[in-house]
């Protein structure tokens, strides 16, 4: 009662109400969801599972979308840590030693070709060592 007598109306509470925070969904469940309405056949049975899962069915269209853009699987998590190093380095390094293994086997074709010619030569003038040679040193 107030002072007067009368009764007071009951005043609004003072309190500010926090605004309710949105639903989020992460891409295993939005996959789950989607994967459960494609199971759908009979009629109706999307309608339970909208309102079952609290979601819209313009939620659903879009995340099919996703899906078959592929979005969906790349929001899924991913290998934590350091990344390992790209192929570009990889292609660099197989490309330079490609090169180099060029390089060197030409090196060793005009090797094998000097050997080759210093056979027949070796064939056409006969040993090169003389008789007198060969009797000074026995």
């Amino acid at each position: 009662m107030s002072r007067n007598g009368n009764e007071r109306p009951d005043a609004p509470d003072p309190e500010v109400v926090p605004l309710a925070n949105r639903r989020q969904f992460r891409a295993e469940e939005k996959l789950r969801i989607v994967e459960e309405a494609d199971t759908c056949t009979e009629p109706g049975e999307i309608g339970t599972l909208l309102r079952r899962e609290g979601i819209y069915s313009s939620h659903l269209s879009r995340w099919r979308r996703a899906r078959d853009r592929g979005q969906l699987d790349a929001l899924s998590p991913g290998k934590r840590g350091p990344k390992p190093a790209s192929d570009a380095g990889l292609v660099r390094e197989v490309a330079r030693l490609q090169r180099e293994n060029e390089r060197l086997q030409a090196r060793l074709d005009q090797a094998e070709a000097i050997i080759e010619v210093q056979k027949k030569l070796s064939h056409l003038l006969g040993p090169s060592f003389s008789g007198n040679e060969s009797k000074g040193r026995s």
